[in-house]
């Protein structure tokens, strides 16, 4: 199974127009862009999303899959979300280069940790 680490950010989900340029508020440990035809997508720290932002989820937390990983393995993700979804945690995925990044909602936090050591992973919470 896979190690987790969970990283400090509380996290937003922003919705954007796809025209949008990238804004200056959109920060933090983990930071991610992606522009379709419909949208922009920004996932960033929580704390500089504007209020006023029509289209923001708040209050993810990141599980950070110790990587980095290489492109051959198969079923890192598989393992996180299935015990998740057997708990009931709704999950957010993202991955990038090096590793996979599993957010969920905070107050899930406590219990998809359980599911996930419970399913063997190890989850650095520190």
């Amino acid at each position: 199974m896979s190690g987790l680490i969970l990283l400090e950010d509380r996290i937003a989900v922003c919705r954007l127009e796809p025209g949008a340029p990238v804004p200056d508020w959109a920060r933090g440990e983990l930071l991610s862009f992606t522009r379709t035809r419909e949208e922009l997508s920004i996932i960033c720290a929580e704390a500089g999303v504007p209020r006023e932002l029509p289209q923001a989820e708040r209050g993810w937390r990141v599980l950070r899959v110790a990587g980095p990983l290489d492109f051959d393995l198969t079923g890192i993700l598989a393992s996180i979300s299935r015990p998740l979804a057997d708990a009931g945690v709704p999950l957010f995925a993202l991955s990038t280069y090096d590793t996979d990044y599993v957010m969920v909602r905070e107050p899930d936090l406590e219990r998809a940790v359980e599911a996930l050591e419970g399913a063997g992973h190890t989850v650095d919470t520190d």
